[in-house]
């Protein structure tokens, strides 16, 4: 995708060097670009844990890299571990950081040591470019759900909660590459961006990379969502997910469950894109089997904007005196859910249906 006409992937080896990491760092935006180099496993540890870079594939491309880098200073089969363990525990909910450093581990464990870092770096980005073409399937095969909503040049209103487009991926992004591929078409696409405290990463990171693309949108805030369904200015919801049971259970950005709840009561279709990558076979119940990541109440108790100043603050906005707790995450039950939307086609929220069309994975 392109930051002002310029195209970008959110993750990319130095051309420079040829071995340290380029990222955006996230939390800079939307009042800055800022280009981060990363030359050392600890450095990318920090960056996935302090949300550098966030969304779950691309925490799995990132963990690869990571990976690179610390055989780079040292391929042994202890660092190796070592590298394993450390990025493993940087972020407990989304399942890609997993699965990107077993298959790592996988491909790397049986090399010699001085055939180990070539080899990370070809892996990394192999699932780097995989995650791409992934992505862009999923944008085919949302775009008609999309179009169902836009004939004779109506206006086509999608509800999206927190950020899954092409910063949280390598590119193009998930829940966001149908509504790309609908704006490159030419159908008339309007979205819905709710902020998503805490962090707000639908206003400050989806509405700047929808601005950025140029496809027209309207920040709202989170408790507005519902309000927008009962008035008829919702034709659809598409959402992301950091995991997916096997029996269709959606873990994402705390807010989710209210939304589908709303969709539901308002008889509006409730969809979830997510590349395979994301489906934990090991975990039926969302419920009770997947972790929800806990974190700083400061993400709660402050908020970082522009002043009208122009200089960029973060200020307190709770009282001193009063806690606060922050679940990054919500489970949505699949029976909230009308349907995924994968890179192999639209599948029902059950265990029947992505066995089905995962028989290879599942």
């Amino acid at each position: 995708m392109k930051i002002d006409g310029t195209p970008y992937r959110s993750i990319w080896v130095d051309e420079a060097d040829g071995w340290s990491v380029r990222i955006i760092d996230q939390t800079k935006l939307p009042w800055s670009v800022d280009i981060v180099r990363v030359t050392d496993v600890d450095t990318m540890a920090h960056a996935i844990k302090a949300m550098l870079v966030r969304g779950a594939p691309l925490i799995g491309a990132s963990a690869a890299y990571g990976v690179a880098l610390a055989l780079r200073a040292d391929a042994s089969d202890s660092n190796l571990r070592s590298a394993l363990t450390l990025l493993g525990e940087t972020r407990p909910t989304a399942i890609n950081l997993r699965w990107a450093l077993a298959r790592m581990e996988k491909v790397l464990t049986p090399l010699t040591q001085n055939a180990r870092v070539a080899a990370a770096y070809a892996e990394a980005l192999r699932i780097c470019d995989e995650d791409v073409a992934t992505n862009e399937a999923i944008g085919r095969t949302g775009l008609p759900l999309l179009a169902a909503h836009g004939k004779d040049g109506r206006r086509i209103n999608v509800l999206t909660h927190c950020n899954a487009g092409w910063i949280a991926t390598v590119d193009w992004g998930t829940a966001l590459a149908p509504i790309y591929m609908a704006h490159d078409s030419g159908l008339n696409v309007h979205v819905w961006v709710e902020e998503t405290r805490p962090r707000n990463q639908g206003a400050s990171l989806t509405a700047w990379e929808l601005g950025k693309h140029g496809v027209p949108h309207t920040v709202i805030a989170d408790n507005a969502g519902g309000h927008m369904m009962q008035r008829g200015d919702v034709d659809l919801v598409i959402v992301g997910t950091d995991r997916v049971t096997r029996a269709g259970d959606v873990a994402n950005k705390i807010g989710t469950y209210l939304k589908a709840l709303a969709a539901v009561d308002n008889n509006i279709p409730f969809w979830v894109a997510l590349p395979s990558s994301t489906i934990d076979w090991t975990i039926s119940n969302g419920l009770t089997d997947i972790p929800i990541e806990e974190r700083s109440p400061l993400e709660v108790t402050t908020m970082t904007g522009r002043a009208l100043d122009g200089s960029i603050a973060t200020v307190r906005i709770v009282p001193t005196s009063s806690p606060a707790a922050n679940p990054a995450f919500d489970v949505t039950p699949a029976r909230l859910v009308t349907g995924l939307i994968t890179e192999r086609g639209l599948c029902d929220a059950n265990e029947a249906a992505l066995t089905e069309m995962f028989q290879d994975l599942a």
